[in-house]
């Protein structure tokens, strides 16, 4: 019977990666998966057929004694991993209203406006590093989407263009990878007590660099890249020009966030708290910044958190919401036995790959380039509960690393792939035959110099 349980999973993720040609959001899929899998898991269990374990690899089964025990059992277990998909969306809330509340007061207009040279070498590194730097304060995705928004302003062409979206999306995972808020996986592995930030920083810079580096040393030389793009003076009415907080906002905001790792350290509690208080401060001084001379407290709501809120995509919080929880009904599903231990279905699952593929690092390089196919939160979330190594363990250090570069050799294999791809209508086969040798060659070099890392200098 568990087999139908594994059977829900696959097919729910299939219709997640078939959600182009269905037209049907990937969150509709994910929360279906997610209650069905639970619901059948509930049915089964009171009927006996399932046995469940928790974290502390108690096992419940209808009939393993006193039935109200066992009940509880199960119902504790099913809080437990609520509540640890629930911390992570709350962190995830914080970080997008943030980020939604800087760009309402056009603080991103601040780097856009400082960009002046005309090459296009100096403007493809300058738009490298702004994102590789920005996306592990703000997350790849959203540095994605507003060095874009900052380059459709700067290069009209739009063959040209397409070059740069691309090469700014591996400089946006390889970002991402080294910083704790930097993607949605590390922050997982995070929040998971997989990592530490400090941990996460001094192994995984080094790697994720050149990841970012040598594909943009190669394209360098690429005739795409050869000489200046003509930036057209573009006249801006009063209401596009920068406004009286831009600047405010930007360091406000990004000190925000970028204070949630220093809040775990001081106070020892969870990340998500952190962004709550960081959030809370970032809202309390929103309310007496004045975005526009003789500002009218009338047009607040313009520039209020409320009008934030309203313009976070709220879908891909529930899509998380939704492949969390049915990973996590995978996680405590009892599927089989190790050395005549019971455990639950992704433990047995990574003994059984481990068995397979003896060398971890070759499973793990394995594992980032199956997430450019398949959405890495997924796949994340699953090694969190295949795996039991300790904090900071390498092994933790180079899924996030894997994961978080991986998704660069398709357009699809990321979110921020995914962000470039609809603004700019990235051509997959394009994105294939282009870009997609650049990213592996990054991939691999950020993996072997990991490696290295690993077993000469550790």
């Amino acid at each position: 019977m568990e087999v139908i349980l594994v059977f829900l999973f696959i097919i729910g993720y299939l219709l997640i990666t078939l959600e182009h040609p269905l037209k049907l959001d990937k969150s509709v899929p994910a929360l279906l998966m997610a209650s069905t899998m639970w619901a059948f898991l509930s049915i089964g269990f009171n009927l006996g057929w399932f046995s469940v374990i928790n974290e502390s690899g108690a096992i419940f089964n209808i009939s393993n004694g006193d039935l109200e025990l066992q009940k509880e059992g199960f119902l504790d277990t099913l809080t437990s991993k609520f509540s640890a998909t629930a911390e992570i969306l709350i962190f995830l809330i914080g970080a997008m209203t943030i980020v939604e509340l800087i760009d309402l007061h056009k603080g991103f207009d601040v780097i856009k406006s400082a960009i002046r040279t005309k090459s296009k070498v100096q403007l493809l590194w300058i738009l490298g590093s702004i994102g590789f730097i920005l996306s592990s304060i703000i997350d790849n995705l959203t540095a994605t989407i507003v060095l874009i928004t900052v380059l459709r302003k700067l290069i009209h062409n739009k063959e040209e263009r397409l070059w740069f979206a691309s090469l700014i999306v591996i400089a946006a995972n390889a970002g991402g990878a080294w910083s704790p808020i930097g993607d949605v996986t590390t922050t997982m592995l995070w929040i998971g007590n997989k990592i530490t930030a400090g941990g996460l920083m001094e192994y995984v810079v080094i790697p994720s660099v050149a990841s970012f580096v040598i594909p943009f040393v190669i394209a360098s030389r690429l005739k795409a890249f050869k000489g200046d793009v003509k930036i057209p003076e573009v006249h801006v009415s009063q209401e596009q020009e920068k406004l009286l907080s831009s600047t405010k906002m930007l360091y406000l905001g990004l000190g925000a966030i970028i204070f949630v790792p220093i809040f775990k350290t001081i106070t020892h509690l969870p990340p998500y708290l952190g962004m709550v208080f960081s959030l809370g401060v970032v809202w309390l001084f929103s309310e007496f910044i004045h975005p526009e001379e003789n500002f009218d407290k009338a047009n607040n709501k313009r520039y209020s958190v409320h009008t934030a809120l309203s313009r976070i995509e709220f879908s891909s919080v529930l899509f998380f919401l939704g492949i969390l929880m049915a990973v996590g009904c995978l996680e405590v599903l009892v599927f089989g036995s190790i050395s005549n231990v019971q455990t639950g279905t992704l433990r047995f699952a990574a003994e059984s790959l481990s068995n397979a593929i003896p060398n971890m690092d070759l499973v793990i390089i394995l594992l980032g380039a199956l997430s450019s196919v398949i959405d890495n939160v997924p796949l994340v979330a699953a090694t969190m509960g295949m795996y039991t190594f300790g904090v900071d363990n390498p092994v933790w250090h180079f899924i996030a690393y894997c994961a978080g570069t991986g998704g660069s050799m398709l357009v699809i294999g990321s979110a921020a792939g995914v962000a470039a791809m609809g603004m700019e209508k990235i051509n997959f086969i394009w994105y294939l035959k282009k870009i997609t040798w650049l990213a592996f060659v990054g991939f691999m070099s950020g993996a072997l110099i990991f490696i290295g890392i690993e077993h000469f200098f550790r």
